[in-house]
C-alpha cells in the first residue's frame, strides 16, 4: 500500500505530478517577485559604490538624480525578474514545484 506524496513540501498536489494551480500561481509569483527585490538590491549596491568613489562635482551626488536612479533601478529589476533574467526565479521553482510545470508562460 503506497500513498502520493506531494511533489513539495507544503505543495498540495492534485494528481500525482500536479501541483494546486493556485499554488503554482502564487509560487511564481513569490518567486518573480524574490528576483525582482534580489536585483533590485544588487542595483542598489552597485549603484552605492558607484556613488562612493565619484568626484563631490559629479551628477550622481545630486539627490535629485540619486532619487530618479533608484527609481529606474527598481523598475529595471521588475522588468528583468519577469523575464526571468537571472534565473533566482527557476531556481526557486524547481524547489517548489514539480519538474515541468516551472517553465515560463
Amino acid at each position: 500500500m503506497t500513498a502520493a506524496i506531494p511533489s513539495s513540501p507544503g505543495a498540495p498536489a492534485t494528481g500525482a505530478d500536479t501541483p494546486d494551480p493556485v499554488y503554482a500561481a502564487k509560487a511564481t509569483k513569490a518567486a518573480v517577485e524574490f528576483e525582482s527585490f534580489f536585483i533590485g538590491h544588487m542595483l542598489h549596491q552597485m549603484r552605492e559604490s558607484a556613488r562612493a568613489i565619484a568626484p563631490e562635482d559629479s551628477p550622481s551626488k545630486d539627490k535629485t538624480n540619486q532619487d530618479m536612479l533608484d527609481m529606474v533601478d527598481g523598475m529595471l529589476a521588475g522588468h528583468l525578474a519577469g523575464q526571468r533574467a537571472f534565473g533566482v526565479a527557476d531556481a526557486i521553482l524547481r524547489q517548489l514545484l514539480p519538474t515541468g510545470l516551472n517553465k515560463t508562460p
